[in-house]
């Protein structure tokens, strides 16, 4: 996940750092000991969403045709694709760049702005790389799980990720506030729209939204660490090891 966050932001993340730090030498951190702030700004998120962005992204599905929703989250994705190039490089992951880079130039060039996914179908699969993801293989451990005013789940390396050093999609070159302000809006709407669906399968089978939101972030976020791969963590092992 890639944010970019203003500077009080920032200010009060680091001092979320220190804090968790000093928790860190007395044995006293979790994978989420900020978890009664973290549930306080997921209700204001869920408010917000329930008023502001959940209304737009139902009327956006029901009003635009899919073919015409389907070429808007392709063109929105392709101009994440240079971001994802850089960050497999800097990971190492030197075909997957190159692969990357491809894809980017067909779809923009050939399928009209990246409206047409023409390099899919040319068996170029679509990777999401960002520099958190980045600073995990370099060795930069997650921190405590946080949840993000409007931006919503994170964890503070990802939070305070300088993303001005590796994210180059489009929506930062924009000189213009107005045309990036329309740009963004427009790239969260369809984003909204795109998890309509999954969400109602979260209400219905969620006893705790939070808790569930939270864990499958958490392990969604490892696994892209992994490349769907993940090793098992020390808890797992020792519970296949107590296994008859």
């Amino acid at each position: 996940m890639s944010t970019i966050l203003p500077a009080f932001w920032r200010i009060i993340l680091m001092m979320i750092l220190i804090s968790s730090l000093g928790a860190c030498a007395t044995g006293g951190v979790t994978r989420d000991p900020f978890e009664s702030f973290n549930r306080k700004v997921f209700e204001f998120n869920e408010a917000v969403d329930k008023v502001t962005l959940k209304p737009a992204a139902q009327a956006y599905q029901t009003v635009v045709p899919q073919p015409v929703r389907s070429c808007i989250s392709n063109m929105m994705y392709n101009l994440t694709v240079p971001t994802t190039a850089l960050n497999n490089l800097l990971q190492g992951k030197i075909q997957l760049a190159c692969e990357d880079t491809i894809r980017f130039v067909f779809n923009h060039f050939f399928g009209f702005a990246g409206c047409l996914d023409i390099a899919s179908e040319m068996g170029l699969k679509k990777n999401y790389e960002d520099f958190g993801q980045t600073l995990a293989t370099w060795g930069v451990p997650s921190g405590p799980y946080l949840v993000l005013p409007i931006l919503g789940p994170s964890t503070l390396r990802d939070a305070l990720t300088d993303n001005d050093f590796a994210n180059i999609d489009a929506s930062h070159k924009i000189a213009n506030s107005r045309e990036r302000n329309i740009f963004r809006t427009v790239q969260a709407i369809d984003s909204r729209a795109n998890v309509l669906k999954a969400e109602s399968v979260v209400d219905d089978i969620a006893l705790d939204k939070y808790s569930f939101i939270r864990d499958a972030f958490l392990q969604r976020r490892r696994n892209a660490i992994y490349d769907g791969d993940p090793p098992e963590l020390p808890a797992e092992t020792e519970q296949q090891n107590k296994k008859p």
